[in-house]
């Protein structure tokens, strides 16, 4: 990793500073960003996330599908996790704080927008910065890319479907057209660009040279996406800093549960560290990028749903810090 990269906590935590900052001294800037928008979906950030997700979708191949014979134990955990409990999990500790726990500090509207932006985090695995957890804990490069790509694969088919019952279940509005729309522009689009890209670059040589040449450009997607969501919640931030701690209980809480989950049965599995590391990493981030894009989609730039997706990206990065740690300090432990 680049210095750069590797302080990456810092360069997020000075965006989220710039952003509020720019809200409340520019808010005409942000509202400009905030006009461009069509069919719902906005054009300024529909680019950065384009900018973060597509180097990742170039480093998918589909032939790595054929080695999940040789440890299909690594792959089941990940898919059982992120498709069958986590979803579930997170939309259950959103609605156990947003109308149990919390019920008395947040107006019902509000609590409901709340619990939309969780649920679209926990049905949104990570596809993008697990590559660097996986790197950080010395994961098998083609095991990662393996789980990654049935990832990919599921979410194109899954994602929808899932978010839609789960907001269904919150009684929640969903225009579907609009949901169907940004899983097409934020993972299938780009899945499919990747595919492209690798079959004209051809040798492996050649797609790792391209990453390291297109890679800076994602990073710096994620720095100016983080600072036009926080833009436009800069005033909502400072005047209520308690809504921020809020929304990331459930957050902190579901990650380290699932990655207690997924880690502990890897354990039970005999799976090697290599491949259990990034398995339970994989279920713990989110492909928040998604979760925003959607967000944003589905309640726009300025709704509670999209806070709280922002939220996780605040969460993200020191959680997983903390897990790599913990994970590095545990490898004796495994195969």
């Amino acid at each position: 990793m680049s210095g750069f990269e590797r302080y990456l906590t810092v360069w997020v935590g000075l965006a989220m500073a710039a952003g509020v900052i720019l809200g409340l001294v520019a808010p005409g800037v942000i509202a400009a960003i905030a006009a461009a928008e069509v069919a719902r979906v906005n054009l300024v950030v529909a680019v950065l996330i384009w900018a973060m997700v597509y180097p990742m979708m170039v480093g998918v191949d589909p032939s790595s599908l054929s080695q999940v014979a040789r440890q299909p134990r690594g792959l089941a955990i990940t898919l059982v996790v992120n498709w069958l409990i986590k979803p579930f999990s997170m939309a259950a500790l959103a609605v156990l704080f947003f109308e149990g726990v919390f019920a008395d500090l947040i107006a019902p509207a509000d609590a409901q927008q709340y619990i939309a932006g969780l649920i679209l985090l926990g049905a949104a695995p990570c596809t993008a910065m697990v590559f660097v957890w996986s790197q950080l804990t010395k994961g098998d490069e083609s095991y990662t890319l393996l789980q990654v790509s049935v990832n990919d694969v599921v979410m194109v088919f899954a994602f929808a479907p899932l978010v839609a019952f789960l907001l269904g279940v919150t009684d929640i509005v969903v225009p579907w057209e609009t949901l169907v729309l940004s899983v097409l522009l934020f993972v299938a689009l780009p899945l499919a660009a990747g595919l492209l890209t690798r079959r004209r670059l051809g040798s492996e040589a050649r797609i790792a040279a391209f990453q390291a040449q297109v890679k800076p450009w994602s990073i710096l997607g994620l720095i100016a996406t983080v600072v036009i969501l926080f833009g436009l919640q800069g005033r909502v931030i400072v005047e209520r800093p308690m809504v921020i701690g809020l929304i990331a209980v459930p957050i902190i809480l579901q990650s380290y549960g699932i990655f207690a989950l997924a880690y502990a049965a890897a354990w039970l599995l005999k799976v090697p560290h290599r491949i259990a590391a990034p398995c339970a990493l994989i279920g713990t981030s989110n492909f928040f990028e998604l979760a925003v894009a959607v967000a944003i989609s589905l309640f726009g730039l300025n709704s509670g749903a999209a806070l709280a997706t922002v939220v996780g990206v605040l969460v993200e990065v020191p959680v997983m810090l903390s897990l790599v740690a913990l994970a590095n300090r545990t490898r004796a432990r495994f195969p």
